[in-house]
């Protein structure tokens, strides 16, 4: 495994595990699994884990299996403290007591404020004193670094990078998001800068691993053409994109699959700043056209949205939408009823009542209110309406 420096000298794998996406049995996480695939990556030199307040079970479950295993010292756990649900610094103490507790343990190596998206932002939570908390806390050995997660614009994004000296700085960036989100100029920026920079979704919730037929038949001819041991992946891709810029310090991957622990262990082992060809370069180009040929929204699962207070599971909808793009309006139709046949307790879009909630903590700046009406009327025509109830009747049996 290689490992980049941060402020302190203290390394920090390439390779982080992104623990927003374990493993669900039910509805909770699937601690054996998740333990099995965490461990892997542990024993493969993977020191770096990622988790946040929000995500339900996660800290609890990365705390048990850390524990359990008792390499807690060995390894930098990072969590988010999360701004937009704090009223008072008070509360932010009670949090962090919470992810403590959740965590077992007595400090936190990363903290970060979980989701700043413009300047305006931290300056309240400095005059509310956010700030003066968390150095506080530094200063007790409670927080190691102080650093933020942004989803915003490259020019808010720069904007906070000069509010604070902050101890690093986690982005959305892969080769989608290039000209999105902080981008390639954010990206370089905090590089110039000094602050060490966190990667998160890197291969965009999976749709940069799990592309389309065209351009898996692209990365075949790729693997063949060069006569490669093992095949060329789109997660391979997606990667060596991101290792190749020497602006970055840790890649994040929700790994939920021993494979994919141990694919991504081996990227990361052989990726330096500059690895990539001018052929790989233009198989990227190629790969992104077709990914956007074939994408209705650009949504990544991250779940910010849900619960839906009227039910709706968006994620799920997106999801079925953007396979009619790539496999037509039939699959689409069949995937949308097969994912609500099952789960019993969702309703259809059309039952949106426009309340906005999950646009205001959506990463992406989704218009998710249109968005679900326009995913609507393509996945369930008029006649399909009509039998839906039937359908999934027996398909539940």
């Amino acid at each position: 495994m290689q490992y980049r420096k941060n402020k302190n000298g203290d390394n920090w794998s390439v390779l982080g595990y992104g623990c927003m996406r374990f493993t669900k049995s039910g509805t909770s996480i699937d601690l054996d699994k998740a333990e099995q695939e965490l461990m892997e990556a542990y024993r493969l030199g993977v020191n770096y884990y990622d988790t946040a307040y929000i995500y339900q079970g996660s800290e609890e479950a990365l705390g048990k299996i850390l524990e359990k295993n008792g390499i807690r010292n060995q390894i930098c756990i990072a969590t988010k403290l999360p701004h937009y649900l704090l009223k008072d610094r008070k509360k932010a103490e009670e949090m962090l007591q919470t992810q403590l507790k959740r965590l077992r343990t007595d400090y936190i190596d990363n903290y970060l404020m979980h989701m700043l998206t413009d300047a305006d932002t931290w300056k309240h939570l400095e005059e509310n004193g956010v700030k003066d908390f968390l150095e506080k806390k530094k200063a007790e050995g409670v927080i190691r670094n102080i650093g933020f997660s942004f989803h915003g614009n490259t020019d808010a994004f720069l904007k906070i990078l000069d509010a604070y000296d902050w101890d690093f700085c986690q982005i959305q960036y892969n080769y989608i998001d290039e000209v999105s989100q902080a981008g390639r100029i954010g990206l370089e920026e905090a590089h110039r800068m000094g602050i060490p920079v966190i990667i998160m979704e890197p291969l965009r919730g999976g749709k940069l691993a799990n592309v389309p037929d065209e351009a898996k038949k692209l990365l075949a001819e790729y693997s063949s053409s060069r006569d490669m041991a093992d095949s060329y992946t789109a997660a391979k891709l997606g990667l060596r994109w991101l290792y190749d810029q020497p602006g970055v310090t840790v890649v994040l991957s929700g790994m939920n699959s021993l494979e994919m622990v141990q694919e991504n262990v081996k990227t990361a082992e052989e990726a330096l700043p500059g690895c990539l060809s001018e052929e790989e370069r233009s198989l990227v180009e190629q790969v992104k056209s077709i990914i956007k040929k074939n994408t209705r929204v650009g949504c990544t699962g991250c779940r910010y949205c849900m619960p839906c207070p009227a039910g709706i599971d968006i994620p799920a909808t997106f999801f079925s939408w953007n396979t009619a793009a790539s496999e037509g309006k039939k699959t689409a139709r069949a995937e949308y009823l097969r994912t609500s046949a099952m789960a019993t307790n969702t309703v259809p879009p059309s039952k949106c009542v426009g309340c906005g909630k999950c646009e205001k903590i959506c990463p992406q700046n989704l218009p998710i209110r249109k968005l679900l009406k326009e995913a609507d009327h393509e996945l369930r025509p008029f006649y399909l309406r009509a039998v839906e109830p039937l359908i999934k009747k027996l398909m539940r049996r």
